[in-house]
């Protein structure tokens, strides 16, 4: 069946070799057949479909298919595809406008690359890193105005990832100490940084060169001052951290130099060693972009900014340690915090990641907003959403706190009814407007309510109203359809906003005072306040509102000591008691 699909295929063209290809494909994915028994032939027919310049999109989309394949299903199939494909040859179909091509041509390139032995890897990534062809990934596929699907999004991770790996074999080289080329690299660092200090001090014995070198190794912040190689020979980061430093000390040297003048002029506990830090956050970036790992089939992780450099990885590294430094100094940390530090920088540098910066420019300027005062405020807001604010202790403050917190509103809202309000009078007919005023005593036993003429400017004196209800008489509180002015003929064609604000007292001898608030606020303020005073349940929006705000904040402060310290869910157990009690003192 195999080799009569392969004979249809020679005088096939068009719609019928399309389908004839995607058979072929969907035949091969039931594994029944190796893909090493294709012929070179057979090979270099489809790679024909692919290298010519004006070919049918489906069918040149079901060639990198099988080429895709090809590579990734056997080792000797991809060294007849490498010799008749091209990364050049494959750099045109990514300028086309059809996203699946795209997406096919970058998967064949993943999967040359992924297969390529590591000499082979080395020359494919100088092209990769070539401005021309990562040009083309940005202005024809980041971004186009076309939204990148899912397996595209896949694809340009995993190439990601493969251009990374690159690394890992610096990453897991340990520094030899005796090795003299190595040991140059140290000493240009400190070239960079001191050059003014070398060339005064060239002279002199063995002694006090050595003296002065152990010196300059402090100010660069290595470990080991005498023999700094020493601190390269932990894995990782092996050599990949000396080459970061010495990019960073050529290609940014300003920075550089600034930043080790001015940790070498700080008292000693407060510097910022930049040999252990460029050490350890190379380590961290490692992991952060999981070099040496192979790519995950479901993850589509892709950093659009590593796409605009070529030395994407060294230029990160750049904008991290200058983030290092800065976030030390926020701190005003020391070589004990040093740790703490480290994972402050972690978080900062992992949620700008998450905002997916298109350029190392905008990674940077979006850093600069990510102070460690602002990790702090976001830290406290997840921390009160977040798992461990239910946890048991945390509960049980927030239920100590609460009627703390309602007694608080209770106080607010009778102070207010205190102060007073006015009130339009209700009626059915077209009469001018009317007020009364109401509100409640002092000492919280008496609402005295009148009626005026306009409404007052500011608060209506007691002697004023010339009606009483003491607070004792009232029975119930009762809002909307339920008030007796709402339930009036002619009352029912009231519009909704008219219920949402009416509410009445009903007193003895079945008498009731009816409200109609100017407003929702202050019918929810007297609503509360009406129901405190009958010792009912405060239950407006506003209550709630209130609740959660003050609520909020005062567990926010009182759990402020408590920053990055792990709340246990139960107590400390109670210790036994000792054998006998002569520490006691006697009061007599």
């Amino acid at each position: 069946r195999y080799q009569k699909l392969q004979k249809i295929m020679k005088p096939c063209f068009g719609d019928l070799l399309s389908f004839t290809l995607t058979a072929f494909v969907e035949l091969m994915d039931h594994g029944i057949v190796s893909w090493d028994t294709f012929s070179v032939a057979f090979i270099k027919k489809i790679a024909s479909y692919v290298n010519k310049s004006a070919m049918d999109a489906a069918v040149l989309q079901r060639s990198l298919a099988i080429l895709e394949s090809m590579v990734l299903n056997s080792q000797d199939l991809y060294q007849k595809v490498a010799q008749e494909i091209t990364i050049g040859q494959l750099i045109p179909h990514l300028q086309c406008a059809d996203q699946d091509i795209q997406t096919y041509t970058v998967a064949v390139i993943n999967a040359l690359f992924l297969k390529a032995p590591e000499e082979k890897r080395q020359e494919m990534a100088h092209i990769l890193a070539q401005k021309q062809l990562r040009s083309i990934i940005l202005s024809n596929i980041i971004r186009s105005n076309q939204p990148i699907n899912d397996e595209m999004a896949h694809q340009l991770y995993v190439l990601q990832v493969l251009t990374f790996n690159l690394l890992e074999d610096r990453m897991m080289t340990k520094m030899d100490p005796q090795d003299q080329a190595q040991r140059d690299i140290i000493f240009e660092l400190r070239r960079i940084a001191f050059d003014v200090e070398c060339d005064s001090n060239n002279s002199g014995s063995i002694e006090k060169r050595k003296s002065m070198y152990t010196r300059d190794y402090k100010k660069l912040g290595f470990i080991n001052h005498v023999n700094p190689a020493v601190d390269f020979t932990q894995i990782p980061p092996g050599m990949l951290a000396l080459d970061n430093m010495l990019y960073f000390a050529k290609h940014h040297q300003d920075a550089y130099i600034r930043m080790v003048l001015e940790n070498s002029s700080r008292e000693d506990k407060h510097e910022c060693p930049f040999g252990r830090s460029s050490i350890e956050l190379t380590k961290m970036l490692c992991e952060i972009l999981r070099v040496g790992e192979l790519p995950s089939e479901n993850c589509h992780d892709f950093h659009p900014m590593f796409f605009t450099h070529d030395r994407s990885f060294e230029e990160f590294f750049c904008i991290c340690i200058q983030l290092l430094n800065k976030t030390w100094k926020e701190m005003r940390a020391t070589s004990e915090d040093f740790n703490k530090v480290m994972q402050v920088v972690r978080e900062q540098i992992m949620r700008t990641l998450t905002h997916k910066p298109n350029s190392l420019d905008q990674f940077k300027s979006r850093l600069q907003n990510m102070s460690y005062t602002e990790i702090l405020k976001i830290r406290q807001s997840e921390r009160m959403n977040q798992e461990d604010f239910q946890s048991r202790p945390i509960v049980e403050l927030r239920e100590k706190i609460q009627p703390e917190i309602m007694e608080l509103i209770k106080q607010q809202r009778l102070n207010r009814l205190c102060e007073g309000t006015c009130f339009k009078k209700t009626n059915n007919r077209r009469k001018p407007d009317k007020y009364w005023y109401c509100r409640l005593s002092p000492n919280h036993k008496v609402l005295h309510y009148g009626d005026l003429e306009e409404s007052p400017q500011g608060e209506v004196p007691f002697d004023s109203l010339q009606d009483k209800l003491p607070v004792v008489e009232m029975k119930a509180v009762v809002t909307g359809k339920d008030c007796p002015h709402m339930k009036e003929k002619g009352a029912l064609k009231q519009s909704k906003e008219w219920l949402e604000l009416a509410f009445s007292v009903l007193y003895e001898s079945d008498e009731y005072l009816n409200f109609m608030a100017p407003d929702k606020h202050e019918y929810c303020v007297w609503t509360d306040g009406l129901n405190a005073l009958l010792g009912k349940e405060m239950t407006s929006e506003y209550t709630k509102a209130d609740m959660d705000t003050l609520l909020s904040m005062e567990m926010k402060l009182r759990l402020l000591d408590l920053e990055n310290i792990q709340i246990p869910e139960a107590p400390p157990p109670i210790p036994k008691e000792p054998s006998n009690y002569d520490f006691v003192y006697d009061c007599n």
